[in-house]
């Protein structure tokens, strides 16, 4: 894409300037970076890029915006901490677009989160048409989410719920003491109800099938709540003779019917355990009054265009844009008085701004998505194109927008599209902050902050503030070799697959009775544009097929911890492998879902090094003296880590009118650990100086350990040698947590036939630290094993043995494969959108 440059001088007239920046790993960094123009923040992973762009510049342009806010109305930002700079002059408002996930709550949807739904009801509301002699509803009648608009059945929810004698005792074979009713808790619980029904003359030592029926059904459905003393370990004729004898119970117990303690649960626990623990004993079914549509009657009898809202939400956004069109064109409105002028007039305004709305949202490549999607189901980089599209509309002059790698998850083709849409934003006189790896992305900037030289420790610099050209004598950047060289691939010669894994009549999302062949000892990549079917194939269908097979359980879940109620069904797989399982005794699949919800969840306790520092620890001479084991050198045990702030290393400080914030553990200064147990060390360090170590770092310090530095080598090796061995798992990306776990997994003896699935592992990688990750990958397959990528990096796919394309396009018009072969074969493909990118990268 041909762009006017602009000099250095002009840029400059108006710009940001940084002094003393030293957020992270920043060493003191000062840097001019203009306004009114697309800058982009580069270096490897880790470098520094984003305490820059995000912890620094961004953090502290919310500040200056929240102190103008009344302190009230401070509690309801998520505030960012104060970055740790002297000063910055000239710093607009600013937007962060970073890589998250959207609300848990699977309430939150593609039209909410692009606030499309807001227009649709307005339209069903004043333009719709209703039913001869029904009254006008207001828009919030048309949302789920409101008292208004949800379904008097099933509240909004779309389905209802209950249990069922079968769902509460699985096996009626087992008498109650066995634990027949599986609904009741295993502990003590369970046992109490059991010990109640003993006092109130039930059998509890016959099988339940053999129980008279109206016992059952009481058990199961009362209402009741008896209260009765309660004998534990005595059985039925003992309590009895007890209660003659008057012998005082150990306690007076309340009986609680099995559904009425499983709806109860449900309702009021606040344990995420416990509440799925009791959803999988309530069966649920589509509301019979709203077919799962989840409105009441009178709002889905409104109908445009001849559907109810309800349909419209799950048409593909491409097809609503085609739908709106004819109604956006004020030539094509009806004319006349008995034609509603008004209404007329309505409909062709709200037509015309969901139609400007769509055209952005299409544009970007996300065309495919329906506005029901719920957020949770969207991938982090679908979530920012979404947010994107809804500030290229928002008409806002003289913002700074920070985006956190916008190109993540990005076909090439869709990538062309996400530049037009920032070029768009900055046209409209706001400056562009973005942190990328993308090649493309970072030829397109007007300006470059290339940080680095390398990460962790080792980066924290600004190597280069200025016009792209200027990047080229940079001798130090890493950035730099890849942008200004063709960096063509050899099409070296392909593995030989050992044996081929055929699926067929796969049906997932838009995936169609698909037959499809895998490879299988070689290094597959599946491509294609976003929303083309990639992961249902692959991530989804493939995985779960393959772990029914291997008689293993494939977990699919989300990562958020959503409510069991909310959460739609997993729509079943279609399809059976038909050929090809010999070859495969294991499957890992390496995701990006987080390695531990809490911060004393950390790469050194996921990866097991963690356990080996401890036991060096516990072996030094002072650790024998004072009888320490290894458990006293955790921050999870008791007699090892601080009392007062329990291991956390922080503590919670209320303040009035504002959030709360975390401060250092004022005890242990957030070591985490008490005095004494500080006191030991190996080599000069305590356990708090380990834990506080890069992996870098780590690996020259434990030099003479050839286990832990075999460990600490792989993590480098897969690029992640910046990252702390104590840095909290809720700190990690996704990429991260990925690569933590390909680490992990590196760390164990090959035994050749396993088939390794990754979706995107590029995800977050500066292309430097993708040949780092390529060489790990290929050793797999070396070994004898099978790996298949989800992927868009042109230099991953040309490296590959295999390539299978997916398209056309995306969503419906998707689900097809397209080409598949060796990637010189793929790029010959006329049918094909990757091709002409794949042909690029070879020579």
């Amino acid at each position: 894409m041909q762009k006017d440059r602009h000099t250095e001088k002009e840029y400059l007239e108006q710009f940001v300037r940084v002094k003393g920046a030293r957020e992270h790993n920043l060493k003191n960094v000062s840097v001019d970076i203009p306004r009114n123009a697309l800058v982009v923040f580069t270096g490897v992973s880790g470098s520094g890029k984003s305490s820059l762009a995000f912890g620094t510049l961004y953090a502290e342009a919310q500040r200056r915006y929240l102190e103008s806010v009344s302190p009230y109305a401070r509690r309801l930002f998520n505030q960012m901490s104060v970055p740790e700079v002297d000063d910055i002059e000239g710093l607009p408002p600013a937007v962060a677009l970073q890589q998250q996930r959207g609300g848990v709550s699977t309430l939150s949807s593609v039209g909410s989160v692009t606030t499309l739904s807001n227009l649709l009801r307005m339209l069903y509301s004043r333009a719709g048409d209703y039913p001869e002699g029904q009254s006008i509803l207001y828009a919030e009648s048309f949302s789920p989410n409101t008292p208004d608009g949800a379904c008097p059945e099933c509240h909004g929810l779309g389905r209802v719920y209950e249990v069922t004698e079968q769902s509460m005792v699985p096996n009626p074979d087992l008498t109650i003491r066995e634990r027949a009713i599986a609904a009741w808790p295993t502990a003590w619980g369970g046992q109490n109800q059991r010990d109640i029904l003993t006092t109130m003359g039930y059998d509890v030592d016959i099988p339940w099938k053999d129980l008279p029926a109206d016992t059952r059904t009481w058990i199961l459905f009362t209402e009741e709540q008896p209260v009765v003393p309660v004998y534990p370990g005595l059985d039925k004729d003992q309590v009895k003779k007890a209660i003659k004898a008057k012998q005082p119970p150990d306690y007076m117990g309340t009986f609680t019917g099995v559904k009425r303690y499983v709806m109860q649960t449900f309702a009021t626990t606040q344990s995420q355990l416990m509440k799925k623990r009791v959803a999988q004993y309530m069966l649920s079914a589509a509301c019979p009054l709203c077919q799962g549509k989840r409105l009441k009657p009178e709002s889905l009898s409104v109908k445009f265009a001849g559907l109810d809202i309800a349909e419209m939400a799950r048409e593909p956004l491409a097809r609503l844009a085609d739908l709106f069109r004819p109604f956006a064109a004020p030539q094509n409105q009806p004319e006349g008085t008995d034609a509603q002028p008004e209404k007329a007039l309505v409909k062709q305004r709200i037509a015309e701004d969901l139609v400007a709305r769509l055209n952005v949202i299409l544009d970007l490549g996300l065309g495919y998505l329906t506005l029901e999607r719920s957020t949770p189901t969207l991938s982090p980089g679908e979530l920012q194109r979404l947010r994107l599209a809804t500030q290229v509309r928002s008409n806002l002059f003289g913002v700074v927008y920070v985006l956190d790698e916008p190109s993540a998850g990005l076909h090439p083709a869709d990538t062309e599209a996400l530049l037009r849409a920032l070029d768009r934003l900055k046209a409209a006189g706001n400056s562009l902050f973005v942190v990328e790896h993308e090649i493309d992305v970072i030829r397109h900037a007007d300006w470059i902050v290339d940080v680095g030289p390398a990460a962790g420790e080792n980066g924290g610099q600004v190597l280069y503030s200025g016009l792209p050209e200027g990047l080229k004598s940079v001798k130090e950047s890493v950035t730099r070799r890849y942008v200004y060289s063709e960096h063509r691939i050899e099409a070296e010669p392909v593995r030989e697959p050992k044996g081929w894994l055929q699926l067929q009549g796969v049906s997932r999302n838009n995936l169609n009775n698909l037959e499809v062949t895998f490879p299988l000892g070689v290094f597959t990549s599946v491509t294609g544009i976003s929303g083309s079917g990639k992961s249902s194939l692959v991530s989804q269908v493939m995985v779960e097929l393959v772990a029914k097979s291997l008689g293993v359980k494939a977990d699919l879940s989300a990562e958020e911890e959503t409510d069991p109620l909310e959460t739609t069904p997993a729509p079943v797989t279609g399809g059976h492998i038909t050929s090809g399982l010999e070859l495969i005794k294991r499957m890992v699949v390496v995701d990006q879902k987080p390695i531990g919800r809490t911060p004393r969840s950390n790469l050194a306790t996921y990866t097991g090094l963690f356990d080996q520092m401890r036991k060096l620890f516990a072996a030094t001479p002072m650790a024998k003296a004072r009888k320490y084991d290894a458990g006293r050198f955790s921050f999870n045990v008791a007699k090892g880590r601080c009392l007062h702030c329990e291991g956390e290393g922080f503590v919670m400080v209320e303040l009035l009118f504002l959030p709360s914030v975390y401060a250092p553990c004022p005890t242990c200064q957030g070591t985490r650990y008490n005095a004494k147990t500080l006191e030991v060390t190996y080599g000069d360090k305590n356990i708090a100086d380990i834990l506080a170590m890069t992996v870098d770092e780590a690996y020259e310090f434990f030099a003479e350990e050839p286990l832990l530095g075999r460990s600490l080598d792989v993590i480098r090796q897969v690029g992640l040698g910046y990252l702390r061995l104590g840095q909290p798992a809720t700190e990690l990306s996704g990429g991260e947590a990925q690569r933590i776990k390909l680490a992990t997994e590196l760390q164990r003896t090959q035994h050749g036939n396993t088939l390794y699935i990754l979706d995107e592992p590029t995800t977050g990688l500066h292309p430097a630290d993708v040949e780092k990750l390529m060489i790990q990958l290929q050793g797999l397959v070396d070994a004898g094993n099978t790996v298949i990528v989800v992927e868009h990096d042109m230099d991953v796919i040309a490296a590959s043995d295999f390539v299978i394309d997916m398209g056309p396009d995306a969503g419906q018009e998707g689900g097809r494969i397209v080409a598949s072969g060796t990637p010189a074969s793929v790029s010959t493909s006329k049918y094909s959108k990757t091709a002409p990118y794949l042909k690029k990268r070879l020579k």
